[in-house]
């Protein structure tokens, strides 16, 4: 009998501390009161729901339910960590504003792996270093030198690889856009030549998001595992061509790496590892999300004749007025493209690739009556401000006449495709160069047909579940 009593009690104890630890895990501590929500099952949280696909261009199911039910600020987990999640377009923008103040940049655990713990701690944590690397990065791909040769540069490049696709029988729009935009990228930062490189790692990065959204666990077989195997090739080249550039001072190729060889000699937070990883961190920022949106635009484009048709006749206009057919893209050519600005707009609006912008709150700090709690992360949706039928009007149409009358204070609360305040994208103006570019060539020299593909799937990043298949074929006459 003694026994007995000594296993009720060894039991009792057990399940009185698991019922307590369960309810710690689902009402966490806070000094105030916490937005509406569910933590769901310990370690694991929501993750599971968080992770299931939906085949639409719409606010992500588990977004929408929760959204519904608790109203725009509602708490959750994921991938055990504590995690608030904003729709309320005010409140993104405030938040927004407050970097180093109330809140840091924050990234998920897959990420954080791939980029080395420090080199996400220090770009998070040391503001004058990421306002140094936004500067170097304005540098080479912000407005003035996207002015002075990054235009044409862009031109010769996106004309030769339309040549390409146009000899073969079919492209996956989002795995030839990615390498296309890769090469270009990764020349710009460190000379790459694929063609020298004895393997164009290029193609090998189509769909890396989908890989970073997943849970970061290294087994074969896994989305995590495939980006780890991805990103080891891109490393091994970085690496190899930094080791060359510093151990032969007398190369100076006018890229990135150059700047950052002579930015080793003087600040201490260069280390080796650190001008690696950010300079992969810099090349998968510079055309993972943009290719997947380049891809989204040709096939709501392929859905809508009627918009290629105006974006033409714009393309058209310009060609015209030149005395030359074959001159090159202008800068002012490129400025006065309104309607093909307004596709791009639009097609960034709908193209809400990544699930989130992620931070982290350095503070306990109040939002209508709720704590966000320090240490807490917090994702604004881009998706559900962007798609918000009370600001856009049937907003799963695709529909770029709408950004004509778009005032700039309701796109900076209402389209936030780059982020917001003062760490918005600093390669903002290239991405829309490039896509206005891309554009321009498309429908001036090529015509295209759909093969195969093109349903869009939300799991959580936004793509083709089964890739988008066109054929591409010059134009006659």
């Amino acid at each position: 009998m003694e026994m007995w009593s000594v296993w009720i009690s060894i039991i009792s104890f057990i399940i009185i501390s698991a019922t307590h630890w369960i309810y710690r895990w689902r009402n966490p501590k806070c000094i105030g009161k916490l937005p509406p929500g569910s933590m769901g099952i310990p370690f694991i949280g929501e993750t599971i729901q968080f992770l299931i696909p939906s085949k639409s261009l719409d606010v992500p199911n588990f977004i929408k339910k929760r959204m519904t039910k608790y109203g725009p600020l509602f708490r959750t987990s994921l991938v055990g960590r504590p995690v608030i999640v904003s729709s309320d377009p005010d409140f993104n923008y405030y938040l927004l504003q407050q970097e180093g103040k109330l809140i840091e940049r924050w990234y998920m655990d897959s990420f954080s792996k791939l980029l080395r713990h420090d080199v996400t701690q220090i770009t998070s944590k040391h503001g004058s270093i990421h306002k140094h690397l936004r500067n170097l990065i304005l540098g080479h791909f912000g407005p003035e030198p996207l002015k002075d040769k990054l235009l044409p540069q862009l031109e010769s490049a996106i004309s030769q690889r339309f040549q390409d696709w146009s000899k073969q029988p079919s492209i996956e729009a989002k795995s030839a856009s990615s390498a296309m935009i890769f090469d270009f990228t990764a020349k710009i930062l460190f000379s790459y030549e694929p063609e020298k490189s004895g393997e164009n790692i290029g193609e090998s990065f189509t769909n890396f998001l989908q890989g970073l959204m997943s849970i970061p666990l290294n087994i074969p077989g896994t989305a995590f595992h495939r980006c780890l195997k991805n990103q080891k090739k891109a490393i091994k080249i970085i690496t190899e061509t930094l080791e060359e550039r510093r151990s032969n001072p007398e190369i100076h190729k006018g890229d990135f790496l150059d700047q950052i060889v002579e930015d080793m000699k003087k600040d201490s937070f260069w280390t080796e590892e650190f001008a690696i990883y950010m300079m992969f961190g810099l090349l998968l920022a510079s055309f993972e999300t943009i290719s997947s949106t380049l891809a989204l635009t040709m096939k709501f484009l392929t859905d809508n004749p009627s918009v290629v048709q105006k974006l033409t006749e714009e393309h058209e206009a310009i060609l015209k007025t030149r005395e030359s057919r074959d001159s090159r893209l202008s800068w002012k050519e490129y400025k006065s493209m309104t309607y093909t600005h307004q596709v791009v707009n639009e097609s960034l609006r709908l193209a809400s690739v990544a699930p989130g912008i992620l931070r982290r709150a350095i503070t306990d700090f109040q939002v209508d009556g709720y704590t966000i709690p320090k240490g807490w992360t917090i994702m604004v949706v881009p998706a559900a401000v962007q798609l918000n039928p009370n600001t856009y009007k049937d907003p799963l149409v695709f529909d770029p006449s709408r950004w004509e009358n778009m005032g700039a204070v309701a796109m900076a609360k209402n389209f936030i495709a780059f982020g917001g305040g003062s760490t918005s994208c600093a390669g903002a103006e290239f991405s829309r160069a490039l896509m206005a570019v891309f554009l321009h060539i498309f429908v001036t020299k090529y015509r295209w047909t759909k093969i195969k593909g093109g349903d869009i799937v939300r799991s959580p990043a936004l793509g083709f579940g089964k890739g988008f298949h066109i054929q591409v074929a010059e134009k006659q006459g």
